[in-house]
């Protein structure tokens, strides 16, 4: 499974079918598992859990065993996990188990293709794991809903877990030998929501690399800055790309102007140029800035792309090998080191946008606009001043949030967890950090639009330009009159994150990619 099919099942809802290879190596790793562990110590089947394996587990309570495993882990806190964090934690769950090294009965992932399907979420909270023997808490809740206990978030409320599966029709899973700890021990909420932040990270840089050109065009800036010559001289490939970006959604433009059709064709006189001959480092270094971002965030999907399709159980039931394995797959480090990374990119990018943002709303930055890209009266109306101050703070707490959740290790469970990961932490966190970006973001773009039809120059913008301008105008219309705008930049904000602006440019991107390449 790759990103875009992640994306096609989570994002937009798409509903899935068990494929027979799968289902039969479910089958292979069970039928193994109950014959080769009779007469067996095996670590989650007959022994306690953690720092209590030592103690050996009757027969006739191992049933019990996995229950009681489930039930007591049960402990999370916070807030609940979103619909879509719990719908991409469940579908990272049924990829692992469909690889068939957990040992589990047939019955656990058609039951778990039937709730995503039919869109029924276990309640799932945000805090509990430490992401050492997987994320323990979270997927214990979602056990629990699958076992027909808790609540579930369904139709759009919370409900009684037996009441949901009367309503669907479908009967809870009954354990057989080791579901509990196979559906625990695993990385899937970290990594589930690590499949969200990536994709809308992704959109992120799209949006910034579209909404730094569209500033390049306002200001009328030289677009050598963005030129294949100057950037294939700097051997990363991100600041190639978002480059290459920009030439193709700069394509149409009649402001941006060409450096020796200025400077270099005529001769200048004047001992004092008015006309900046380079921008300031928020327009002019954006491919130096965006570049390292976007290689973060391919960076990122590659690793969660391959913790997605990877066995991360604990212990791993090897039918093919007639073995069975312990040892410490369901450990959470690569995610957390990812989305450590990758928040921190994105505080960058925030920042890059506040940058942005403060150069419009200041006359002796831009000189082209009013203060506050104010369109009113001076003194009497206040234009974007008051817009600042969230798109500011909301800076200043991501920088907070980019502290390393990775290196932040407590021991736990009686120090035999003496070393965690704290991935679901890491990646609840970039989660916030990530929409806080698209607040920051959805500001700059009411600013660029205001400041488009105070110069009246939406007829020269490039294509994706006028196409950037006239969606954000059926949102939040241009104003003279101050109003409260809070309910018009939700707005902006929603549609931000709501557009896939990566497919609606997908065909101009990929063509520009090819022809740099």
């Amino acid at each position: 499974m790759d990103i875009r099919e992640f994306e096609k099942i989570v994002v937009n809802s798409e509903a899935i079918s068990l494929n027979s290879q799968s289902l039969n190596m479910v089958r292979g790793s069970y039928d193994f598992l109950k014959v080769f562990s009779k007469g067996k110590l095996i670590y989650g089947i007959n022994t306690g859990f953690g720092p209590m394996a030592q103690y050996r587990i009757d027969d006739a309570d191992l049933r019990q065993l996995q229950y009681n495993l489930v039930r007591s882990h049960c402990s999370g806190m916070g807030k609940l996990l979103s619909p879509v964090h719990t719908r991409a934690m469940m579908l990272a769950r049924l990829n692992t188990l469909l690889l068939g090294y957990s040992g589990i009965h047939e019955d656990a992932v058609q039951l778990l293709a039937a709730l995503i399907n039919n869109e029924a979420y276990p309640c799932i909270y945000s805090h509990g794991g430490v992401g050492a023997s997987g994320d323990l808490v979270q997927l214990a809740h979602l056990a629990l809903g699958m076992i027909g206990e808790g609540e579930f978030v369904f139709k759009g409320k919370i409900s009684p877990a037996k009441k949901v599966y009367k309503e669907l029709q479908l009967e809870p899973l009954e354990i057989h030998i080791r579901e509990g700890l196979s559906i625990l021990n695993g990385t899937s909420a970290m990594t589930g929501i690590g499949g969200i932040n990536v994709i809308m990270a992704h959109r992120l840089v799209i949006w910034s690399t579209l909404m730094s050109l569209i500033l390049n065009e306002i200001t009328e800036a030289y677009s050598d800055s963005f030129s294949q010559e100057l950037n294939n001289v700097k051997l990363h490939a991100g600041q190639q790309t978002i480059a290459t970006w920009m030439r193709a959604l700069g394509k149409g433009s009649k402001l941006l102007r060409k450096r020796h059709e200025h400077l270099y064709e005529q001769q200048i006189t004047e001992e004092v140029i008015n006309d900046k001959v380079q921008e300031y480092y928020s327009l002019r270094c954006v491919p130096q800035i965006l570049g390292p971002v976007l290689d973060s965030v391919l960076n990122a999907r590659e690793v969660v792309e391959n913790e997605l399709n990877s066995v991360n159980d604990n212990p791993v039931v090897d039918h093919k090998n007639e073995n069975i394995f312990h040892g410490g797959n369901f450990h959470g480090d690569y995610i957390a080191l990812e989305m450590d990374k990758l928040k921190l990119v994105v505080t960058k990018l925030s920042m890059l946008a506040e940058r942005q943002l403060n150069f419009v709303l200041n006359p002796h930055l831009n000189q082209k606009l009013p203060a506050f890209a104010n369109a009113g009266k001076l003194g009497l109306n206040f234009g974007l001043q008051g817009m600042q101050y969230p798109a500011t703070s909301t800076v200043a707490e991501n920088q907070a949030l980019s502290t390393s959740l990775y290196i932040h290790s407590i021991p736990n469970n009686n120090d035999n967890q003496d070393i965690v990961s704290m991935g679901c932490n890491a990646a609840i966190m970039c989660s916030q950090v990530i929409e806080n970006a698209y607040e920051v973001l959805a500001v700059e773009l009411v600013a660029i639009a205001q400041a488009i039809d105070i110069l009246d120059i939406s007829g020269q913008l490039s294509v994706a330009g006028k196409w950037m301008h006239s969606s954000t105008r059926k949102l939040f219309p241009y104003f003279k009159e101050d109003f409260a705008p809070s309910q018009k930049m939700q707005a902006v904000k929603k549609w931000l994150m709501e557009t896939d602006i990566e497919a609606h440019f997908q065909k101009q991107l990929n063509a520009a990619t090819s022809d740099a390449k």
